[in-house]
């Protein structure tokens, strides 16, 4: 095994203290000088650990206030839960507003809706024609005040034209409900799951720290005649979200 480099080894240190707790979130790491004391260093082998926990999410360096540690409150999500039914009968049909009710958080959202022709992606997951257009309600979601992610959901215009789905403000029993009263429900759904860099207009709307990669989950959803009836993107930053699948296997 390579023997690991002195910045490497500095990082280590460092890492080890934040996961055993020694530096909680919050905590400021102590100054460039006192590392290079404590490990007997240079000031450019400091610099290279802590780049290596910025860029792991484990630290915030702030100008002219210090290095912290970051906060690490993950969002436990899962998104199978959004089709299964509470013990009273009620479907649980928006997964985030139970996901942090559930850990005793405060939930809030901003919803827009237009009229969109959406990406070609999009487009392609919904099987619309070419120029098809598609109702699209955009939400940016927040825990206790503070945003969190994104979800975008696509609808094809011509099946949810003349419903809640199109129209502006929250559909307080689920836009899910409204595809089963147009005689779409979502009985099979496909995940795609994939990890990047977030772009400038991500960054800005969830205010995102230099470094933050994010999570995308693509949801297809479709309807017993096995056509796509709803596309929904969540952009999730990565330090904020846990997301587990449980999978169950059948006896036969």
């Amino acid at each position: 095994m390579a023997r690991l480099s002195l910045y490497q080894q500095v990082a280590a240190a460092l890492r080890r203290a934040i996961y055993t707790g020694e530096l909680a979130p919050g905590d400021q790491i102590p100054t460039e000088a006192d590392l290079m004391e404590t490990y007997g260093v240079s000031r450019n082998t400091v610099r290279l650990a802590l780049g290596e926990l910025e860029n792991e999410g484990l630290i915030l360096r702030m100008r002219r206030r210090g290095t912290f540690v970051r906060e690490r409150r993950p969002l436990l999500m899962r998104p199978q839960d959004e089709f299964r039914y509470l013990e009273q009968g009620e479907p649980r049909f928006d997964s985030f507003v139970h996901a942090v009710t559930a850990e005793g958080r405060k939930p809030d959202q901003r919803i827009e809706v237009s009229i969109v022709e959406p990406s070609p992606d999009i487009a392609a997951r919904l099987a619309l024609p070419k120029g098809g257009l598609a109702v699209v309600r955009r939400r940016l979601r927040y825990v206790d005040g503070r945003p969190y992610n994104t979800n975008d959901s696509y609808f094809p215009f011509d099946l949810v034209a003349a419903s809640e789905i199109a129209r502006p403000g929250n559909i307080t029993r689920g836009a899910n409900r409204v595809l089963e009263e147009l005689g779409h429900p979502q009985i099979r759904v496909v995940d795609d799951i994939s990890a990047r860099m977030p772009t400038a207009d991500e960054s800005q709307r969830l205010r995102l720290d230099p470094g933050t990669p994010v999570i995308v989950h693509i949801r297809v959803g479709y309807d017993p005649e096995d056509t796509p009836v709803r596309v929904a993107v969540s952009v999730l930053p990565a330090d904020k979200h846990l997301i587990r699948y449980e999978l169950e296997r059948r006896r036969h």
